[in-house]
């Protein structure tokens, strides 16, 4: 039994190619993984450091996986399948840190935990600044360190950091520092080609291949 991600996300949009929530995103492909693989277990909410308030998305015991996800939202306003959609914009610099969050995290369960072997980071966007290229010469954000777009690549060891001044919230100041190096590249997940924020797309970051 193997695990592809990207078939995984390409039968979901067909299904589901908008999502209300972050909670919603995270059953439905926890359902999918169900459905395209029977004889495989799926946890969802799992634990994995007693002594941490941390819970693990998805858990996938007979495959010795971990999945975690992230849901980044711009304002839309859709119809599908006769169900209303409003997604409101969320703060995309927090949620970028959280994902890259997410990569270091797994790093560590599979260094740590020895039920896990493998694990994905995923996340799924309809907001276009997370993965155009940031235009040349412009004035740079707190958030520099933490970009995700098409093409970036994060390396080994390098420290991630807000920029001097900013206040992310306790839970956020601390850099992140990762064991490999990992290069974003953004795949299609579905456009209703309609105005605004009506792209989706998404990452998919494997850890401990």
């Amino acid at each position: 039994m193997t695990f592809d991600i990207h078939g995984v996300m390409q039968g979901l949009a067909e299904s589901r190619p908008i999502f209300h929530s972050e909670a919603d995103f995270q059953f439905a492909l926890a359902w999918r993984i169900k459905e395209m693989m029977p004889g495989c277990e799926v946890r969802l909410e799992y634990k994995p450091f007693n002594d941490e308030a941390f819970f693990l998305d998805v858990w996938l015991p007979t495959m010795r996986m971990a999945l975690e996800l992230k849901y980044i939202r711009g304002r839309v306003d859709l119809e599908h399948g006769g169900e209303r959609f409003s997604l409101k914009e969320g703060a995309s610099d927090i949620e970028r840190y959280d994902f890259l969050k997410d990569i270091q995290r797994l790093e560590r369960m599979i260094s740590e935990r020895g039920n896990v072997d493998r694990g994905c980071a995923v996340l799924l966007a309809n907001s276009s600044s997370c993965w155009k290229q940031p235009i040349a010469n412009r004035k740079t954000t707190i958030f520099e360190a933490f970009r995700i777009h098409e093409g970036r690549q994060i390396r080994a060891k390098e420290e991630l950091a807000w920029a001097v001044g900013s206040k992310p919230g306790r839970e956020r100041e601390v850099p992140l520092r990762f064991a490999n190096s990992y290069k974003m590249r953004w795949q299609d997940y579905h456009d209703f080609g309609e105005r605004g924020h009506s792209r989706f797309r998404y990452l998919a970051i494997s850890v401990g291949d």
